[in-house]
């Protein structure tokens, strides 16, 4: 047990390439973290780790045992919980998610799963930024939008309407836009669910229009961008998910409803690939399975 312990250290101070952050997740002070490496590597016979005073770099023969061992320890926790008596998750999972999603879709929904399994620890990280997935060993991400090409595994989990809204105090002020091309002569208020390579692109029947527009308020977070829409700054274009409350409430109202966006494709995302833990895959399974469920929301197809 020893032995797994410290394979498990090395892959925290290896992602995180340090020592004191690796100690404070796995508790330990700093000098057992680093005498636990220090054993590893004599076992061995070969440095893992380049230490300096700046940072910790991975070693090329560290990398390789890095990239062998990371499957064998998914392996081990699997193996335990695929005997554990009535199927009881333990351990850490750690999920990344954009804070709209984590605040008002996921976590919302997490108490029946946590219920089942009161053993297991989660860590949800997050935020709209992209993140190193790898180093800070995360499980799961769920991710809005297209992914990028990788050697991770995906699933999507279903399709979130793209939606254009604006608050009644704003459109009390400016008016209504009744055709795309009419957004030109609005303020627009851009976060990352309203980014779209070159314009908002708007389909009806066969006719396709792309309206290329200069934002008046710009945040980088999805939250902010519809606080600033329900706050009067502007018309913004999000997911339905990030602004339903709103847009139940009154807060916000949506335009252009005759006019359709391309719906914003939600994927879980697995930057372990194959070696996902099992608890990973179980959350998923469970969020798809609650989505579905749902009826009082849209329907979202898989």
């Amino acid at each position: 047990m020893k032995d797994i312990f410290a394979l498990r250290l090395y892959t925290r101070v290896a992602r995180l390439g340090s020592f004191s952050a690796a100690a404070r997740e796995c508790g330990l002070s700093q000098s057992q973290a680093s005498r636990t490496i220090a054993e590893l590597e004599s076992d061995l016979g070969v440095r893992l780790l380049t230490r300096t005073t700046r940072a910790v770099v991975l070693t090329d023969a560290g990398a390789q045992f890095l990239s062998r061992i990371d499957p064998i320890l998914v392996a081990l926790d699997d193996a335990e919980q695929s005997v554990r008596e009535g199927g009881e998750l333990r351990g850490m999972l750690r999920m990344s998610m954009p804070s709209s999603v984590a605040t008002r879709e996921v976590i919302p929904r997490l108490a029946p799963f946590i219920a089942l399994h009161p053993e297991l620890r989660l860590d949800v990280m997050t935020g709209d930024k992209p993140q190193d997935l790898v180093r800070d060993a995360v499980d799961v991400a769920i991710r809005l939008g297209r992914l990028p090409d990788s050697t991770a595994t995906a699933r999507r989990i279903g399709m979130i309407p793209r939606v254009v809204v604006a608050s009644p105090g704003y459109l009390a002020a400016h008016g209504e836009p009744d055709t795309p091309e009419a957004l030109n002569g609005h303020r627009i208020v851009a976060g990352p669910a309203s980014i779209v390579p070159t314009a908002w692109r708007f389909t009806q029947a066969q006719q396709e229009i792309a309206v290329e527009l200069d934002a008046h308020f710009s945040t980088n977070e999805n939250e902010a961008a519809v606080a600033a829409a329900s706050a009067g700054l502007g018309i913004t274009s999000t997911s339905e998910w990030a602004c339903r409350r709103e847009l139940n409430d009154g807060t916000l109202v949506r335009l252009l409803t005759g006019w359709h966006l391309a719906d914003i494709p939600v994927h879980a995302y697995f930057p372990m690939g194959r070696a996902t833990r099992l608890a990973g895959r179980a959350v998923v399974d469970y969020l798809v399975a609650d989505l579905q469920r749902d009826e009082s929301r849209p329907p979202l197809a898989g």
